[in-house]
């Protein structure tokens, strides 16, 4: 390639980017779903942490909206808050990707999320890590502040969550400290996403579906005025609270697997 293409501007920069999520397979029109969610400001995506087609689906809305010049920032669950790809440029290696956003690969599976994480950082777009940090957790559960952040009976819903989350496994002393975390997770996010707005652009955050509740998690912290849409990625068919979510988008259903059977101590 010659210095003058090589040096032709930003239409030739968004050029050579469709053109790469065209080689790709992957710059084909946006799903009718995404498009009936937009314009927003924000994009929040709740999946099954262990359904491989809400992965895909991940990657597949950043790189549309990355295609399209409107992604303002990918957020994590995955990743802490204070963690960013924002230095680094987008050919960078995964290597690199994953060390600055501080990858714990024990808890999340860095080939699960790579694609969505890779296509934002190759689009120079920032990933951001929006979870609360690890050594503020134990701040968390003693912040009795964080049990008014949800109304008296939100507040009980929330708790009821966690004794379901937790297959009924948690001691009852431990139901409101664990929940203080869980809101201040949903703050973390919310303020990491808040941070990354953009005019004209949307702010996608991956999380659990848990985080993405209307009534329970991230949606609740974030300005009134704002384009929030928050979807459910469910395998198999919807059980319940799907007025909670803004949209839902059923993957095929995963095989029957008892996780608290998995969970509780074995004679």
């Amino acid at each position: 390639m010659n210095r003058r293409a090589t040096e032709s501007g930003p239409l030739a920069l968004r050029l050579s980017l469709a053109l790469t999520l065209l080689i790709a397979g992957c710059a084909s029109a946006p799903a009718p779903e995404l498009d009936a969610l937009l314009p927003a400001d924000v994009v929040l995506l709740g999946e099954q942490h262990d359904a491989v087609e809400h992965q895909r689906i991940h990657a597949q809305v950043v790189r549309t909206l990355a295609a399209r010049g409107e992604l303002a920032a990918l957020a994590l669950e995955m990743a802490p808050r204070g963690r960013s790809t924002a230095g680094l440029a987008r050919h960078a290696d995964e290597a690199s990707v994953r060390s600055a956003l501080a990858w714990n690969e024990q808890a999340w599976a860095w080939a699960a999320y790579a694609p969505a994480v890779m296509a934002a950082v190759r689009a120079g777009v920032p990933a951001l890590g929006a979870n609360l940090p690890r050594e503020h957790m134990r701040q968390a559960m003693a912040d009795a502040h964080l049990d008014a952040a949800l109304p008296g009976p939100v507040l009980k819903a929330q708790q009821q969550a966690m004794r379901l989350g937790h297959c009924g496994l948690l001691p009852e002393s431990q139901i409101r400290p664990m929940t203080r975390i869980q809101i201040a997770r949903d703050q973390s996010m919310a303020e990491v996403v808040t941070a990354a707005l953009a005019p004209g652009k949307t702010a996608v955050l991956l999380a659990g579906a848990g985080h993405v509740d209307k009534t329970l998690g991230v949606p609740r912290y974030l300005a009134p005025g704002l384009r929030v849409r928050a979807v459910r990625l469910s395998a198999g068919p919807a059980a319940g609270g799907t007025t909670d979510f803004d949209a839902v988008w059923t993957t095929p259903a995963l095989p029957a697997r008892d996780y608290c059977a998995e969970l509780r101590p074995r004679p």
